[in-house]
């Protein structure tokens, strides 16, 4: 009971420290709040008019958007782990951790957790804003299922982003962190139904998982919360994070060999 006390109390270490690193330097939560929303106000102004086609379910392009960039601004504070790691790497920090008496899926688990937890800025700064501008309510159920969508997905993006970080140890790799996972989210039906989407963005879009996480979130704003685009959201989840906390915790066990 006690070692298992004291993995806990590490992982609650490691997630003060990363939220007290953003009470110290709240400026570096500005781009992750400023991406998805200025994403969001700028397609709906290009975009506003594709509610006109056959195929939407919608007649608001900013509830349509809106969800996607809830997901971005997740996607956002999952990269950032992943850069921050690579900077702790960098610096020796990282070393005096794994020199610490405590299991590698701790260290991880305080490392995700972490930034799901910072997640919820970006994600309430979204919400906030597209609400304010007139965006469709997506009642409480539609609400949590976003916001939990949106958690989860931070966990899968911060574990990739970490097994990258142990995989180059170094903060050069923050491009490919965060590129990967804006195209991920950007090859879904971010911008169209899949009905409306040809050639072969409607292929990627169909078979790309996240489309499935897109449409989870994204349900409430423009119908009803069921069931049935609830569960493959869920499903999809579950099988990226375990792929990609494997991917991490391999990169950790092999970190400082």
């Amino acid at each position: 009971m006690t070692g298992a006390a004291g993995h806990l109390d590490a992982v609650g270490a490691l997630m003060r420290r990363a939220l007290n690193e953003l009470l110290r330097v709240p400026g570096a939560a500005i781009p992750g709040v400023l991406a998805p929303s200025l994403f969001m106000l700028g397609l709906t102004g290009v975009f506003g008019e594709l509610t006109e086609l056959q195929g939407f379910d919608t007649d608001s392009f900013l509830s349509f958007i809106l969800p996607v960039s809830l997901v971005q601004g997740a996607t956002f504070a999952g990269a950032a782990t992943g850069v921050n790691l690579a900077r702790d790497i960098e610096i020796g920090w990282f070393d005096r951790l794994l020199a610490a008496p405590v299991p590698r899926p701790a260290l991880l688990a305080g490392i995700v957790l972490s930034a799901s937890l910072r997640s919820l800025l970006p994600i309430t700064g979204v919400l906030v804003l597209g609400l304010a501008l007139g965006a469709n309510w997506p009642g409480i159920d539609g609400l949590l299922v976003a916001v939990g969508l949106g958690f989860a997905f931070a966990s899968v993006a911060a574990s990739w982003t970490v097994g990258l970080a142990l995989r180059f140890k170094t903060q050069a790799a923050a491009p490919l962190m965060q590129a990967s996972m804006f195209v991920a989210v950007l090859f879904t039906t971010s911008y169209a139904p899949q009905e409306v989407l040809t050639g072969w963005l409607a292929t990627v879009a169909r078979y790309n998982p996240v489309t499935r996480v897109v449409e989870g979130v994204r349900q409430g704003f423009v119908g009803e919360v069921t069931w049935s685009e609830t569960w493959p959201a869920l499903a999809v989840l579950v099988v990226l994070l375990a792929l990609m906390v494997a991917f991490a915790l391999r990169g950790l066990r092999h970190a400082g060999d």
